[in-house]
C-alpha cells in the first residue's frame, strides 16, 4: 500500500494580502491632495448670459431702462444707451479712465441702473478685458458719492458702478 505523503495532506491556509501599507499610502495621498488644493487659487470672474427668448414679449417696465451698452472698438471705446442704441459717447482711445469717469457720470443720472453690456468687437487679451470690467464695474474712493433709494425707499450710498456686466458678442458675427 502506498502512503500519501504528509504535505499533501495538510490543506495549505490561503495567504492573506496586508493590505494596512497599501491603506497608509492611500490615506497620506489623501491627505497631501487636500492639502495642496489650500494653494492653487481659483479666480472667478461673475458675467451674466443675455437671455433671448422668442416665446413671450419682454415685460413692460414704469421706466425707461438705460440698456447700457460699451463697445470696445480697435482705437477706443463707445458708448450707447437706449432702445434702440444710440451713440453716446465715443472715447478715441483705450483710456480706461476717460471711460470709468463718462460711466461715473452717467450713474450719477442714473443710480438705480446696474447693468452694463460689453460688446468687445476686437481680440483682446484676457488682461484687456479684467482691465476694462474692473474700470466698468467697480466705484473708486476718489469717485462722487453716489445715493440711490433701495427696496424699502431709504437713500443709500451706492457701492459699485454697473456690477452686472454682459458680454454682448462673445463669439463674434
Amino acid at each position: 500500500m502506498l502512503k500519501i505523503p504528509s504535505a499533501r495532506k495538510k490543506k495549505r491556509a490561503a495567504a492573506q494580502l496586508n493590505l494596512v501599507p497599501i491603506l497608509d499610502a492611500n490615506f497620506i495621498l489623501i491627505f497631501f491632495l487636500l492639502m495642496s488644493s489650500n494653494f492653487i487659487k481659483i479666480m472667478e470672474i461673475a458675467s451674466d448670459v443675455p437671455i433671448i427668448s422668442t416665446k413671450a414679449p419682454p415685460p413692460q417696465e414704469k421706466t425707461i431702462p438705460l440698456a447700457l451698452t460699451v463697445k470696445i472698438l480697435s482705437d477706443g471705446f463707445a458708448i450707447y444707451t437706449g432702445v434702440p442704441s444710440a451713440l453716446l459717447n465715443k472715447i478715441p482711445t483705450h483710456d480706461l479712465e476717460a471711460l470709468h469717469s463718462q460711466l461715473v457720470a452717467l450713474k450719477l443720472k442714473h443710480p438705480q441702473e446696474k447693468m452694463v453690456v460689453l460688446e468687445p468687437e476686437m481680440d483682446l487679451p484676457y488682461e484687456k478685458i479684467v482691465d476694462v470690467m474692473d474700470s466698468v464695474r467697480n466705484l473708486r474712493n476718489t469717485d462722487e458719492s453716489i445715493y440711490a433709494k433701495n427696496d424699502k425707499g431709504v437713500e443709500v450710498k451706492v457701492t459699485e458702478l454697473f456690477g452686472q456686466v454682459i458680454f454682448g458678442n462673445v463669439f463674434g458675427g
